[in-house]
């Protein structure tokens, strides 16, 4: 009976316990863009985003309901600078920024030792499939390849992670820097699955490849970090080269330069009226920072360091 009454207790609480906590968070803005001020914590209702301004419904967000819970974490509900909801539930306005299109583009790494060549190569043989099976099909292959540009920075991330704890030392930020680039690969797919659905075959396909190269890549991080960051480096190289492609069809007129879907708009801080033309070039931009990012860590490497020993270019955009 006392079990009994103690369990009708706990439902009830969880039933219950649905008062709001509102405290006001301000947090000094970033460059002048990051004013959090408006932040609040409060429960969500049932709702269903119909459109966007990217004239899909918001990816990810759809039919969020109250998930009630006795342990008493909150949803959190942020607003924007302008005091419209945050609809986004997987990166917040503070993970935003814009990106630094100055950057030189023409930038590479000559291949000079046998390791060097042995990326490079491989990098070049890796492109004659992917050519030849995407052609001029430019938004499914952006789509598909990011699917496999979010594993590297996972996996050197999650193995620098791992050595940190093994030899108790720091890791120089470079932890943080690889996963953010992974993170940052990865909302590149988010932001393209708004553009190109992937068909059956195509969703086959990433299974496979991805299964395949994150073995690899793991193999070969742990053989020498120094082929695997050179290889990346190569890699994001060929990203530049692809979008670049890409940005040409849009200028020729063979791909329609849709709007820019509401992801992309928000993640990257881009005008209301902005294009897929200004989302390819942003992308661009990041995956040149990509490749400086890693081909200077695979210098450190070669110059018989440590990555601990370099700071570690963490929000370099």
């Amino acid at each position: 009976m006392m079990m009994s009454r103690y369990r009708a207790n706990v439902m009830a609480n969880a039933v219950t316990h649905t008062h709001l906590l509102k405290p006001r968070v301000s947090l000094a803005a970033m460059g002048g863009v990051r004013d959090l001020s408006k932040m609040t914590f409060e429960k969500k209702k049932m709702t269903e985003e119909n459109g966007s301004s990217g004239g899909k419904a918001d990816q990810g967000n759809k039919g969020e309901q109250l998930i009630v819970s006795y342990w008493g974490v909150k949803p959190m509900k942020i607003t924007k600078e302008d005091g419209t909801e945050w609809k986004w539930s997987f990166f917040r306005p503070w993970e935003t920024y814009k990106s630094d299109l100055t950057i030189d583009l023409m930038k590479h790494h000559v291949p000079s030792t046998l390791l060097d060549k042995l990326a490079y190569w491989t990098v070049k043989y890796l492109r004659w499939p992917t050519d030849l099976f995407f052609q001029r099909r430019y938004g499914c292959r952006a789509m598909m390849l990011e699917t496999v540009a979010a594993v590297p920075g996972m996996i050197g991330g999650r193995l620098v992670h791992c050595k940190s704890l093994r030899r108790f030392e720091q890791s120089g930020g470079w932890i943080k820097a690889l996963l953010e680039e992974a993170e940052n690969e990865r909302m590149h797919l988010m932001t393209f699955m708004e553009v190109a659905k992937p068909n059956w075959y195509e969703r086959a396909l990433v299974i496979t490849v991805q299964g395949v190269f994150f073995n690899a890549y793991f193999l070969g991080y742990l053989i020498s970090p120094k082929f695997a960051h050179r290889m990346v480096g190569y890699l994001e190289e060929e990203a530049i080269h692809s979008y670049t492609e890409f940005l040409k069809e849009l200028d020729n007129g063979n791909i329609e330069n849709v709007p820019a879907p509401a992801i992309a708009i928000d993640y990257w801080r881009l005008e209301a009226d902005a294009t897929l033309r200004d989302v390819v070039m942003v992308v661009r931009a990041d995956e040149a920072h990509h490749r400086d990012v890693n081909h200077y860590a695979s210098d450190i490497h070669y110059q018989g360091r440590e990555l601990k020993e370099a700071p570690a270019p963490i929000g370099y955009h």
